[in-house]
């Protein structure tokens, strides 16, 4: 599903125009967004959570070279689906 797929879905659900959907996408995106940058966690039930993971600096290489550099410590998104979510894409699998 791309971003055009989510605002037409929203469009025909809620029937509201295109720029009315592209509104509602990005005001649900950007809140999460914003939620994760001050470190919060984002939970919505049946579906799953977001929250961020610290990585501490370590030593690399660089795959082409083979030299070794130092990668910074970092802070990613990770997502853990819910129990519904993964009971619900499972059963699509067996089908």
């Amino acid at each position: 599903m791309t971003k055009a797929d989510l605002i037409d879905a929203l469009a025909n659900e809620l029937q509201i125009t295109q720029h009315e959907a592209q509104a509602v996408r990005a005001t649900v995106l950007n809140s999460m967004t914003e939620s994760l940058v001050r470190g919060e966690l984002i939970e919505i039930r049946g579906f799953g959570s977001f929250t961020i993971k610290h990585y501490d600096s370590y030593e690399g290489r660089n795959p082409k070279t083979g030299e070794k550099t130092l990668v910074q410590r970092k802070k990613l998104p990770f997502f853990k689906p819910g129990r519904d979510l993964r009971k619900r894409v499972n059963e699509a699998r067996k089908r």
